[in-house]
């Protein structure tokens, strides 16, 4: 079977780091210079870095470059790939629909969570992601403007806020929190379910060094979307 463009490129990003080429902290080549060794488009190559990023392979600095991660003594994070390349992976069409998108006070959960003072302007956005139109997760982000200022200023039917988030901002610690619920009468709404349709809900927050860059909660009706991953279960020594 032919291995894909983008999962060639992660694999010599991999090879290099495993063997000691690079080594935690050391830049690895830029976008550009990948594009010329291997004759690949620009955006296959930066599907495998952005991809290798969300693993915890590599850290992207805007406006510097790409570094090697330190390794991180625990098993590998929970890996959960973007909604729109998942659902184009298998051949699906993706649409975003934004319900909101303002700058709103913090109230008291979302202070906590951000860890910013209450009443604070923090960014708010809800949307519905759909696959061949019918929607498949309601997504409920809060943004510290603080970490991610030029936030709201991108269209997200074009882009998802994690990938945005993810190209833009070095993360270096991220919390996964996945529950079974009965979706709220918005999400009821929003997906266009029955209110006793069981969910799975992912909540999420992310760290780029010690401020908390957001705070989201990804809704998916149980009949319609299941979450997996595959992963080493331990790391090497």
């Amino acid at each position: 079977m032919t291995v894909p463009a983008y999962q060639r490129i992660k694999q010599h990003v991999l090879r290099h780091i495993d063997a000691g080429d690079w080594r935690p902290g050391d830049q690895v080549p830029s976008e550009n210079a990948l594009v010329r060794e291997h004759g690949l488009s620009r955006m296959t190559v930066h599907r495998a870095l952005r991809e290798l990023t969300m693993e915890g392979r590599l850290i992207r600095v805007q406006g510097s470059g790409t570094y090697v991660a330190e390794p991180k003594p625990q098993s590998a994070l929970l890996e959960i790939r973007p909604i729109d390349e998942e659902i184009s992976d298998r051949g699906g069409v993706y649409r975003a629909t934004v319900v909101e998108a303002a700058k709103v006070p913090a109230n008291e959960d979302t202070a906590r969570l951000l860890d910013v003072g209450y009443g604070a302007d923090v960014f708010h956005v809800v949307l519905v992601h759909s696959e061949d139109d019918l929607a498949i997760q309601v997504e409920d982000r809060y943004v510290n403007p603080a970490v991610a200022r030029d936030f709201l200023k991108q269209d997200f039917t074009t882009i998802t806020p994690s990938r945005y988030l993810v190209d833009t901002i070095p993360v270096n610690e991220i919390e996964h929190v996945i529950e079974a619920v009965r979706p709220s009468a918005r999400e009821v709404k929003l997906l266009g379910i029955s209110g006793d349709e069981p969910c799975l809900v992912l909540s999420r927050r992310t760290w780029s060094g010690d401020k908390v860059v957001t705070r989201v909660r990804l809704t998916s009706p149980g009949t319609r979307r299941r979450l997996g991953g595959r992963f080493e279960p331990f790391a090497k020594g």
